[in-house]
Parts: C-alpha cells; structure tokens; sequence
C-alpha cells in the first residue's frame, strides 16, 4: 500500500467528502467520508441497501452527490457521466456486466475508445489487448467471442477493458457474485497485480471472509452512514458483522445434533432433457428427516431445473423422485404439497409470493383450508413472525410488493418453513438469504436448523457455498446438471468444492 503527501498531509487518489444522494423515500448515502490511497485495496462492506454501491456509482460518475465532494488526488471534481469519470482515470467494473455477446474479447475492450483510428486492424488490437491482460495477469483470448465465455472470464473483459481504457482507480462492485472459488482467488491475484503496479481498487462487497484477505482497509457502511473503518491486521469477520448490524451475530458451521433417520425425499437417476439438452444428468441422491443436504454450483448448472422438479413444476424426462415414498413424477404441484412438500423457489416475487396480497393472505396461501379463513388468528400470526424475523414492514396488512426483497424472502420463508397448518415434512429451500442482512441471514439459518431438529428433510440449493458449509451436513457439488462431487458438511475441502464448482474436478 503506498501514498503521497504534500505539505505533511496524506494525498489521496480519491476521496469523497460529506457526500449526501438521496433518492425518492430513500436516504441512500448520508454525509459519508471515504479515502483511497494510492496502491491500495480499500473494501467497502455492507449490506444490500447499506448505500455502498451508491456511493460507488458518485464516485465513478454516474451518480452526482445531491451535497457534498468528490476528490481526484486532493482536488475537486464534478463528474457528469462515467466516461467524465474514465478521463479522471476512474472506471467502476459493474456487478451485471456491459459487453455485446457477439464481439469478440478485443472487440468489446476497445469499444467506445476515444482515440481508435479510423481503419481498424484487428490483429493490432488483438495484440494489445492481449498485452494488457497479459501485464496483470488476466488469461484471455482476444479472439474468443464474448457470449461463450464463463463469468469469471467476462468480469476479466470488464477488468481489461478498463485498465485499457486507462483507468488508474477500479471500483469492482460485488466483483465475487457470480464466480466460482477458483475464479475468485484467481480475481484477487489480478487485485494484488494491480495495486502493485500503482493502481488502487475499491472493492464493493457484502461477504465478509473475502473482504478480510484483500483488504488494506474496510470501511463499513449502515443505512447509509460509514459505522467505522479497520484496517488490515484489525479485521475480523465478528467485528465487521457487528459494525454491518449493530450487534453480535453469530455465523458459525450449523450440523445436525442427532443421527438422521429415515429418507423422506429421494431422486433415483432423474434426468431432464429440454431441445436435445440435458438440463439435468441421471441425479440421484436421498435426504433424510433431520438432515440438510446442500446442493453447490455456480448459477445456470441446473440447480432451478432440478428445484422445480422436486417441487413438481417440470416432469422429469427420465427416472424417479419420491415424497415420503410416494412417487410424484409429473403429478402437479398441488400434489407434490400433499405429499408432503414445502418449497422456497430463488424467484421469490414471481413464483413465491402474491405481490399484491397482504403478508397476512400470503401466509395462509398455500395452506388446505375451508372457504372462511380465521383472519384473527393469522393476522397474529403474522405479527409474530414480523417480530421474530424483524420483517420492515408498516403492518401485517402490507402487500408484499411494497418491501424489500430481503423482508419479502422472510415472509416466504415463514409460510414455508413454520406456518400453523404447514406439516410439510420435505423443505426445498432455493437461496434463502439473498438480498438479507447478516442478522436476517443468523435468522433465517436458525429457522432452518430448527427445522431440522424438528425432524424435517431440507434440500438447500444455493450458490452461496459460505451459506452451504454453514448448514449442510451432506454437500453435493451439480456442474452441468451432474453431481461431479460429494462430501460430508464436517469433512469437506473446500479447495476440491470449488475445483468441482468450476468443473476441474
């Protein structure tokens, strides 16, 4: 980590002071203060909703603070787009990547350069683009076509085409969300690269283990406002869940306390084919009562495709699923809850929740009841649940389209998980605590392991493996809708997971 002074005093490479955005209803940053030095990677932590991703978006341009200063090595700028950003050498590398599928690598990298000549050769942009990745050690093809490439190679394209494009200050937001382990290792030796070659990076995150190995520094933002700052050295995943929450939280490994008993939810070679594609390859695994098996993998290897067939959205093409030994192939979802099945879908808006009932209608949604509904005791019902699981919400009587994701994700974990008429023995449980808070993500892996202990079956399917070392006790790893590899919760390596996940193994 390096920096200037001028005068006796620190110069920084990029500064905000007192910066202030506001939004309708919502106070996204509020007088926040932020330093980058030269050569240094400084994490910004926080939760979704927390203002870090905003201040990111100030900081490189595309938003203009409503009060306050930004600073590009100790002097004022008002940037007015992210390409004013680019010529103060400051580039944000989004979480939802920029590129034309069709163009090649080389293609995207150069596009909108302002200095381009007017005839193009290609093999001279293939070759510096290829010195450009090659300098911080970024394996890519300049020729290979942008649509056929994985995550983590397009965030590489992102990365290239900003240090290309000049950009001194990166601002990676949420740069690990879509990567696979390998990938994400592979991310933070290109970080490392880059500040040794005097570049500095603001790395915008939630996740609190990654944050703790690349960071120089953290600052920690909450409802908008910096809650404090550590440096390296002084960071552990306990202080800055209590700096992200207000409080002590408590993430550690959760594994079943008793010995699992008999199997309540069975796949026997099931496979799905859809257009000549196998969405889904001969699966076969059992859950017992008492027992979470985790299903890991990077997003789009079949992990909704498999969700939905136990859940009896799609019917298999091929071999056997079983509820409590029942078979339920193809026989409805209607069907596959009578059997004995709740189920948490990823789309939680769309196919969890009625967004324009109340979440006291939501609650008693899928329960069998009579044409009167005892509206006294699920409006206390959901009173309580509110309570428990701290859902923001005015009332019981709110429609689930006027919260968040997180708090609505807390109300469909609810009526899946505990609701009074749920006796539900199988919980399919698909990313239950995307877009929650660290203390929501405490409660909602207490609910799960509640209910393991309750005696009920959980298939939890995520593409968080934090999320799946911490609850599951069996682990099986779906590349390519095949299971590629199998461990227990309490004996897995983690380094062979996330060869698994990347399809190395």
């Amino acid at each position: 980590m390096g920096s200037h002074r001028s005068g006796g005093a620190t110069l920084f490479a990029l500064s905000a002071r007192q910066v202030t955005k506001r939004f309708p209803g919502v106070l996204a940053n509020d007088r926040v203060d932020f330093d980058l030095l030269p050569g240094e990677v400084h994490t910004l932590l926080g939760e979704n909703g927390a203002g870090k991703s905003t201040l990111a978006s100030v900081l490189c341009g595309l938003y203009k603070p409503d009060e306050g200063a930004v600073l590009r090595n100790g002097t004022q700028v008002r940037l007015t787009s992210p390409r004013h950003g680019l010529q103060n050498g400051i580039a944000m590398v989004h979480q939802h990547f920029r590129l034309v599928d069709r163009f090649t690598v080389a293609e995207n990298v150069v596009l909108g350069h302002r200095k381009l000549p007017f005839r193009l050769r290609a093999n001279d942009l293939e070759d510096q683009v290829g010195q450009v990745a090659e300098r911080f050690g970024l394996p890519l093809d300049p020729r290979a076509v942008v649509g056929e490439l994985s995550a983590g190679q397009r965030q590489r394209v992102e990365i290239v085409k900003a240090l290309y494009h000049g950009a001194e200050i990166l601002l990676l937001d949420e740069p690990t969300a879509l990567l696979a382990p390998p990938e994400v290792e592979k991310l933070f030796e290109t970080v490392r690269a880059m500040t040794q070659a005097g570049k500095s990076v603001v790395f915008v995150s939630h996740k609190l283990g990654e944050v703790v190995d690349i960071s120089d520094r953290v600052t920690v933002m909450r409802d908008g406002r910096v809650t404090g700052s550590v440096a390296r050295g002084e960071a552990d995943t306990r202080k800055l869940a209590e700096l992200m929450v207000g409080r002590d939280i408590d993430l550690s490994p959760r594994r079943s306390r008793g010995e699992a008993k008999g199997t309540l939810l069975s796949l026997s070679n099931v496979g799905l084919t859809k257009d000549g594609v196998d969405h889904i390859a001969q699966v076969s695994f059992d859950v017992r009562a008492g027992e979470i098996v985790g299903v890991a993998g990077v997003s789009g290897n079949g992990q909704r495709e498999l969700a939905e067939i136990v859940a009896g959205l799609i019917a298999p093409t091929s071999g056997e699923v079983s509820i409590n030994g029942e078979r339920v192939n193809g026989v409805g979802t209607r069907n596959v809850r009578k059997a004995g099945l709740a189920y948490v879908p990823e789309d939680r808006l769309g196919t969890g929740l009625a967004p324009s009932l109340s979440i006291v209608d939501n609650l008693v949604l899928t329960r069998d009841r009579g044409f009167l509904v005892d509206r006294k005791s699920a409006h206390a019902e959901a009173e309580a649940f509110i309570a428990q699981l701290e859902i923001k919400t005015p009332n019981a009587l709110t429609a689930t389209r006027k919260l968040s994701g997180g708090n609505s994700q807390k109300v469909l974990l609810a009526r899946e998980i505990f609701a009074a008429g749920n006796n539900s023995r199988v919980l399919v449980v698909c990313s239950p605590t995307r877009g929650l808070d660290v203390g929501a993500v405490e409660a909602v892996h207490k609910l799960l392991d509640e209910a393991r202990s309750a005696g009920k079956a959980i298939l939890l399917i995520s593409e968080d493996l934090d999320e799946v070392l911490t609850l599951a006790d069996k682990i099986l790893v779906l590349y390519r809708g095949s299971v590629v590899h199998e461990a227990m919760g309490d004996q897995v390596d983690v380094e062979a997971v996330g060869l698994a996940m990347a399809g190395l193994s």
